[in-house]
């Protein structure tokens, strides 16, 4: 279900939400408890006690006794109702919030589907690992055009109860093939999973293999890419019979790439990929065998220490290095008036990554970045997979599209935040990511600044020239709740609970 509610967060850390009213996050609901039992008597009648009017204004008395305890009991209520954050959902008593504000764990995707996966894996038990790495198997399925089982990850990954932040890295680009890319998702996902997750692994499967096998339909950022780059290796998985590219609303399934998750939901280990995928794709490409294997890896973050907290990010060779030395040499200069949104951007580019991110209200982030380089990849399908290969290769030095940073509060604040930026879409995303701390930084004076100017690029889009690129997700924790938002507002559904 595409979710239409224009995403809304705590205003205190979201700087780019213009329309958010400075009124009380929570709604109170006042209702009378109990009508009232003084009815106006009838004067046309003879003086005296009409018979039963002692029974009639006793009762009237115990009503406004009964109302007057359930009143006292419904105050205390909405008195305590923001100290309590319990393990189930929110109950039902006027205790409300703002689309993109949930009590306990919310994930923003590029795809509805995906959000919606997610979001049911943290209401079953799972984390914000399972969660994450559920969207993200589920988008290699939806989201052909910009990740897959053949794609390179990055991730960063906040230990909320610890405080302390890891890395994620498939390793270097490595070459499978003259202009084929090690496929490395499965056991850069499975690596992370087992490290941090909390569901079984097969669990986290069971969504995108029925996608595959049954079904999904085509949305608008793939339907967008597939009208912009045409069906040229892609058929028959993303074409009608008569090659024409399938459009928005189209089913499409891909039950190769079902065997394969299957399969990799059955594996003991990660070495699966190695095993099993490797033999299959070096078999549709005549090769003898493969030398190389993926190596991913979980290593400490970077970290940036600022007078606000400490920052977070992935090392060399993504651009986080890139990212930590804009942010200092921007902190460092005076005058600094950084700009909060985003620069405009160009219909006719293509999307090179594709980013989720998820959140719990306890200060747990997840951030999650993938690039098959250029938009579907090789444009190489695997026959006996349903895998689209990348194009990124050994001699793609640098990550330049993968920089996820994480703003930790400081921990001598006692109401310290927690805030995550991912961005895709552009090769400077380190300079998006940039800009975009930069106004969380600023404030709300220099927000209000550039209100005015910058209006028209603050509105919901789902144009498909929007949508996936030059976008920036954001996630917080405050207060024991957790937010979503996106730059453009409404391109990346989001769910919570």
């Amino acid at each position: 279900m595409e979710v239409t509610a224009e995403p809304v967060l705590y205003q205190k850390l979201l700087l780019w939400e213009q329309s958010l009213d400075p009124e009380e996050e929570e709604e109170d609901i006042s209702e009378p408890l109990v009508p009232d039992p003084w009815r106006p008597q009838d004067s046309s009648g003879k003086a005296g006690v009409r018979p039963g009017a002692w029974a009639q204004l006793i009762a009237a008395l115990l009503l406004l006794v009964v109302g007057f305890s359930l009143a006292t009991w419904q105050l205390h209520a909405r008195g305590s109702a923001t100290e309590t954050f319990g393990p189930g959902p929110p109950r039902p008593s006027g205790h409300s919030h703002r689309p993109g504000v949930y009590h306990h764990g919310a994930i923003i995707s590029p795809a509805a589907t995906c959000s919606h996966l997610g979001q049911e894996l943290l209401v079953a038990g799972g984390n914000v690992v399972d969660a994450g790495v559920g969207a993200a198997l589920c988008l290699a399925v939806v989201h052909p055009h910009a990740t897959g089982l053949g794609a390179m990850f990055w991730g960063l990954f906040h230990n909320g109860s610890l405080g302390n932040s890891t890395a994620l890295t498939s390793g270097p680009a490595q070459t499978l093939a003259p202009g084929l890319g090690m496929p490395s998702a499965l056991p850069t996902l499975r690596l992370l999973h087992t490290r941090f997750g909390r569901l079984p692994w097969p669990r986290l499967l069971v969504g995108p293999t029925t996608l595959a096998q049954e079904g999904f339909l085509v949305d608008m950022p793939l339907a967008g890419a597939l009208a912009a780059q045409g069906t040229k290796g892609l058929c028959p998985l993303l074409c009608h019979t008569d090659g024409t590219p399938l459009g928005l609303g189209a089913r499409a399934t891909n039950p190769k790439l079902a065997d394969v998750l299957r399969r990799a939901a059955l594996a003991p280990t990660p070495d699966f990929a190695k095993d099993a995928l490797l033999s299959l794709l070096a078999r549709d490409l005549g090769l003898e065998g493969s030398s190389a294997e993926p190596m991913p890896t979980l290593e400490p973050a970077l970290q940036l220490p600022l007078a606000e907290g400490i920052l977070f990010t992935t090392p060399s060779p993504s651009a986080g290095p890139e990212l930590l030395a804009l942010l200092e040499a921007a902190l460092q200069s005076t005058g600094t008036h950084p700009d909060p949104c985003l620069p405009p951007l160009n219909a006719t580019v293509t999307p090179v990554s594709s980013v989720l991110a998820t959140v719990d209200s306890s200060g747990s982030v997840l951030l999650l970045a993938s690039s098959l380089n250029s938009s579907f990849g090789s444009r190489y399908l695997s026959p006996s997979t349903g895998v689209l290969l990348s194009n990124l290769v050994a001699k793609s030095a640098i990550s330049t599209w993968s920089c996820p940073l994480v703003l930790r509060g400081s921990p001598n604040d006692t109401e310290a935040n927690v805030l995550g930026l991912v961005a895709s879409g552009t090769p400077a995303v380190a300079r998006v990511t940039t800009r975009a701390l930069l106004s969380h930084l600023a404030g709300p004076q220099t927000q209000a600044q550039h209100q005015h100017q910058h209006q028209a690029q603050q509105r919901p889009t789902k144009s498909p020239s929007m949508c996936g690129q030059g976008t920036v997700l954001q996630v917080a924790a405050h207060a024991e709740h957790a937010h979503v938002s996106s730059v453009p507002n409404g391109c990346c559904p989001f769910q919570g609970y």
